[in-house]
């Protein structure tokens, strides 16, 4: 325990939203990934791209961990197209390696016929940040892009499908659409034929024997198609893939208490002993809370409690759905309760 949380340093408060805001990202589900259609195409890639680079004495095992930093993406453009980048052969610093994939991807880009209007577009399904942050469904579009452009004789896996979320943060809160999205397209024997990379709605089928009501498409919180808080789901996916939404709330929270001279960095542990929590009720209901009523400088788990319980009944008071969140929760530093608190007050105060 921290002897003064106002000891935290001070950072500026970007009072523009849409610092953190606006960009949609597509999350794999995670169940996804254990699909056999999705690991052949993995495997059939890994396959095509060692081939190729033999000469060269590369060796790919992983498309997430090996193509991040351009090396890879680099020998094939060089390979396939003739097209020799003046780049450095091994960037180790992470700008470096940004600049790299920067100047690659844009000769890759023109190379598969992309004008500048279609690359902007194309930047929903690969882009240097996705690239470079290991996105799994970013590189394999990019690949298969490439196979077709480059070696269109390699019989890719057909029909290779995944459910993806599709996650929006935005002014009216935090939007999520489930969907399948196609990384190869069907055989021209089988019917239905999709365009590579588009995306389609769950089957009308399976919606048909459910309610309207349970497949939302345009939701204020991460939710799919289940009755699970949404702040589960969210952290039921890739555990790399939250910091949007946690930079979002974080934004939210210090906009709010930054008059207070406080910033929080630490979602989990600032918030364990309840002050800082005291604090933006406060600020955001527009009234102030006595501080003979809570321990300003908790200095045991049962001042800790103190606040941390006092806090959630103010909430439900104010008619917030926390009344199933433990305190106790708060207090140990657990993920989801304290996001479900903080997510139930920007959802009422975002504007």
């Amino acid at each position: 325990m921290e002897a003064n949380i106002f000891d935290c340093p001070q950072e500026p408060v970007t009072e523009d939203i849409e610092h953190f805001l606006g960009e949609k990202r597509k999350l794999i589900q995670p169940t996804a990934l254990k699909d056999p259609k999705l690991k052949n195409l993995k495997e059939t890639l890994v396959d095509w791209i060692n081939s190729t680079l033999k000469p060269e004495h590369i060796v790919v095992q992983s498309l997430e961990e090996d193509l991040f930093d351009g090396l890879v993406l680099h020998h094939l453009l060089t390979h396939l197209a003739g097209v020799q980048v003046p780049v450095e052969e091994m960037a180790l610093t992470s700008a470096a390696q940004i600049r790299k994939l920067e100047l690659v991807l844009g000769q890759l880009n023109r190379r598969l016929g992309l004008k500048e209007e279609e690359e902007e577009q194309q930047q929903t399904k690969w882009s240097v940040p996705l690239i470079h942050n290991k996105d799994l469904l970013a590189t394999v579009h990019l690949l298969v892009a490439m196979v077709r452009r480059f070696q269109p004789e390699l019989d890719l896996p057909p029909s290779v499908e995944v459910e993806v979320v599709v996650v929006e943060v935005s002014r009216s809160g935090i939007k999520s659409e489930t969907q399948i999205e196609v990384l190869t397209e069907k055989r021209d024997e089988e019917s239905e034929p999709q365009g590579n990379g588009e995306l389609r709605l769950f089957d009308t089928r399976a919606v048909q024997k459910h309610p309207a009501s349970s497949f939302p498409r345009d939701l204020t919180l991460f939710s799919a198609v289940t009755r699970a808080h949404p702040i589960d789901q969210l952290l039921g996916l890739d555990t790399g893939k939250v910091d949007t939404v946690k930079q979002a709330i974080l934004h939210f929270v210090n906009k709010n208490v930054s008059s207070l001279g406080l910033q929080v960095a630490d979602m989990e542990r600032q918030f364990a002993d309840g002050v800082i929590l005291l604090l933006l009720i406060g600020q955001l209901e527009g009234y102030f809370v006595p501080l003979c009523d809570f321990n300003l400088i908790p200095a045991n788990h049962s001042e800790m409690l103190h606040n941390v319980t006092l806090a959630l009944n103010l909430l439900i008071d104010t008619d917030l759905e926390v009344s199933n969140i433990s305190p106790e929760d708060i207090v140990s530093q657990d993920v989801p309760a304290t996001m479900k608190v903080l997510y139930a007050l920007f959802k009422k105060h975002k504007e």
